[in-house]
């Protein structure tokens, strides 16, 4: 009988790493080379262009206009789809069979869009919490009701 791989993904938007329980009784492990993180520079670093000037519609009063995109937001955004793609690679190798999600609310939202059908349909839990500061050895206690470790 095949030993069934459960991996737990613990992320923000900025850091990540992937642990993971082969059977029952055995804890997590942190799978080494599966720790990520993402450079997330003040906004004045990521916008090196002056705001757009406009000219008023009447008169030559001139007015800068602010862009409608947040950097931060935007760097989250891939940082999540990065992640999806590591899974989504990891799961065509059938490194796992289940896969349970612990995120901070939005990085958990950005997290839904970017997974592949495939990598969704072995979800077995979803956690809206930011445990990425909690060391592996208490991430147990906080989703062995979800799973059995």
């Amino acid at each position: 009988m095949r030993t069934i791989t459960t991996r737990v993904l613990i992320a923000d938007g900025a850091r990540a790493r992937l642990v993971e329980a082969e059977g029952r009784g055995n804890g997590l492990q942190l799978i080494e080379k599966l720790e990520f993180s993402a450079d997330h520079s003040p906004n004045r670093e990521l916008q090196h262009d002056k705001p757009t000037r406009v000219f008023e519609s009447h008169g030559a009063t001139r007015h800068g206009v602010e862009s409608k995109t947040d950097p931060h937001r935007e760097l989250k955004r891939d940082f999540a789809k990065e992640l999806a793609d590591v899974l989504d690679a990891n799961l065509g190798k059938h490194e796992f069979d289940k896969l349970v999600v612990v995120a901070s609310p939005v990085t958990l939202g950005d997290l839904r869009r970017a997974l592949s059908e495939p990598v969704k349909a072995v979800v077995i839990a979803e956690v809206s919490k930011d445990l990425t500061k909690v060391p592996n050895h208490e991430i147990a206690r906080h989703i062995e009701d979800l799973i059995p470790i």
